[in-house]
């Protein structure tokens, strides 16, 4: 009776035996659970944190391939970049104040920008400060010889892409920048790394792949304390390949000293048989070495990104006015439209109207009745208005783009290219790239300008040089390229073009009566032993309103050519013949000496 009078008044202690061991057994589940968690299930990711925490990777950065002329000169390589750095949680007040006064003897540079520096890293809370950038042999050597009294303070090395000749070239060449954070979240998969370099211009950029090398580095493992215990291993890093360029830099030097005279301006050296690109200058230029500099002078950066002559801006590929240096097309759409044949004799005159404009010959006079020989020779402007106005605008237009003419040149360094403008009937009814469709119809004058390459005509030196080259190599259209991996592609992109072979001579012909006895006769002033030289000299009123451009194109030999160059002087005024011809000139004689 007593036991049920107290199990009725104490009904939950029966039940506490049954509570705890409820307790207990969940909890065991809970723990069991968790195990098979880790130990199974996830086992994988928790053993590469693991491992992770154990094991470190001392990363070594690879050397990015060399840069070289078609004679195995380099226009780019790696070198090493020794900083005097400073590890101010390692270095008392006192001791900085001594140290301060030690390095200014030693490298006789104030105490003073040493103090500004320090301070500066203070204020920053860095752990590693920048006291003296890019030193010389010399003075990493000074400091070696007094490290053991400078505890603190070291030499900092970092390997950086390094252009011996500067801004010779440097369009062409390229530069190379630390990849950003957005780019780092897609280039980490193909092996690089935080703050990587990636080429972002010219060669550079296009053959970055070639050029850039692999990672490697030692794996190392460390205890619990992160104290070094012993190597895993260590993968040497993979050294990048050299890439050969066509690039003469003999004459690549000369290109760039021609221009240096000039407003703005390029030069293109170009072997017409194959389309190897021996020189390409652009004026203005920029010293490839500003882009290796950790610290970048706002002075300096602002004269190469906000300058308005545009430094970086490669005018060999950039489109603008042909002038007289475009009649070659109107001549060949004369003859290939059989409304001009090859013995056709028109008569010039001191102007043509058309429209509600008198085009003038630029001479004011006309040359009396010439042919297309002829025509090439003095330059006669109002021989091609006739020619122009006879077979229409989609007749050069057509022929135009037969000589590679509204389409990019295939030059690898294609993301500086501009497609450039030759105007069309559709053109014209489409709105003209700024107006309202079938609001700017065609009108007479346009085909005038057209004619002699003017405001409706707007191409690039690469252009040029490729439909002067089709001329020179009597009627193959070539791919312009930079280096020696693009000649395995030649014999694919060596096309015949569509036109009477016949016609393409007759150019030809007057083209070497320019150099003879007409506008480009100067060309062999001064010059010594040159073979045949044909050629066309141009001058252009700027369609944006600037001063006359300067062109000059030639080739040599005249019969199997071996050489063409195109010279362009911008918003130069005084004719090409004044200005861009004497700059081939100077390039030939290099070139013959060489030869």
């Amino acid at each position: 009776m007593k036991n049920s009078n107290f199990n009725n008044k104490f009904p939950n202690l029966n039940r506490q035996p049954l509570i705890f061991y409820s307790i207990t057994v969940f909890t065991f589940l809970l723990i069991l659970f968790r195990l098979i968690f880790l130990q199974l299930l996830n086992n994988d990711n928790y053993k590469k944190m693991s491992d992770e925490n154990r094991i470190r990777l001392i990363a070594t950065q690879p050397i990015r391939g060399r840069i070289l002329d078609k004679n195995g000169l380099v226009l780019a390589d790696s070198r090493f970049k020794y900083s005097l750095i400073i590890k101010p949680q390692y270095v008392s007040e006192n001791s900085w104040h001594i140290y301060k006064s030690k390095i200014s003897k030693l490298f006789n540079i104030s105490a003073d920008s040493f103090q500004k520096k320090y301070s500066d890293g203070l204020k920053n809370n860095n752990f590693s400060i920048t006291l003296l950038d890019d030193l010389k042999v010399d003075q990493v050597i000074k400091f070696k010889e007094n490290e053991n009294i400078l505890n603190g303070m070291e030499i900092s090395t970092k390997m950086i892409r390094n252009y011996p000749f500067k801004n010779v070239a440097s369009h062409v060449i390229g530069y190379t920048q630390p990849i950003t954070d957005s780019e780092f979240n897609i280039l980490s998969k193909k092996g690089y790394k935080f703050n990587d370099l990636i080429g972002r211009t010219g060669v550079e950029f296009v053959y970055e792949d070639h050029i850039r090398g692999e990672w490697g580095g030692e794996m190392i493992e460390v205890n619990s304390s992160g104290t070094f215990t012993k190597s895993l291993g260590i993968k040497p890093s993979k050294q990048g390949k050299d890439i050969q360029l066509t690039i003469d830099l003999n004459l690549q030097l000369v290109a760039e000293e021609v221009l240096k005279d000039k407003n703005g301006g390029a030069i293109i050296v170009m072997d017409p048989r194959d389309g190897a690109i021996k020189a390409m200058a652009s004026k203005p230029t920029f010293d490839l070495n500003f882009f290796s500099k950790d610290f970048k002078p706002q002075k300096e950066y602002d004269a190469l990104f906000n300058s308005p002559s545009k430094p970086l801006f490669n005018r060999a590929l950039n489109a603008y006015d042909p002038g007289s240096v475009w009649k070659i097309v109107t001549a060949i759409a004369g003859l290939e439209s059989g409304k001009f044949p090859v013995e056709t004799f028109l008569e010039t005159k001191s102007c043509i109207t058309y429209g509600s404009q008198c085009f003038r010959e630029h001479n004011d006079l006309g040359f009396g009745t010439i042919g297309y020989e002829d025509a090439l020779r003095v330059s006669s402007n109002t021989f091609f208005y006739q020619i122009g106005h006879g077979v229409g605008v989609d007749e050069i237009y057509n022929t135009s783009k037969k000589f590679g003419f509204t389409a990019l040149s295939g030059i690898e360094i294609s993301e500086q290219e501009n497609i450039g403008l030759v105007a069309s009937s559709q053109w014209a009814k489409d709105g003209r790239g700024w107006g309202e469709p079938g609001k700017t119809p065609w009108v007479p004058e346009d085909i005038a300008s057209m004619a002699i390459g003017q405001f409706v005509v707007q191409v690039t030196p690469i252009q040029i040089a490729r439909a002067y080259a089709a001329i020179a190599n009597g009627g193959y259209l070539v791919t312009p390229h930079l280096s020696k991996e693009g000649q395995s592609i030649l014999n694919q992109n060596r096309i015949k073009i569509d036109i009477d072979p016949n016609h393409i001579q007759l150019v030809k012909n007057g083209l070497r009566k320019v150099v003879e006895s007409g506008t480009g006769v100067s060309i062999n002033y001064g010059v010594s032993n040159l073979p045949p030289v044909s050629g066309k000299t141009g001058t252009a009123e700027d369609g944006e309103g600037g001063s006359d451009h300067a062109w000059f194109v030639c080739f040599t030999p005249s019969d199997k050519s071996e050489l063409l160059i195109v010279a362009f002087a911008q918003n130069t005024p005084g004719g090409g013949s004044v200005h861009a011809l004497p700059m081939a000139r100077e390039v030939l004689k290099v070139w013959n000496e060489n030869k």
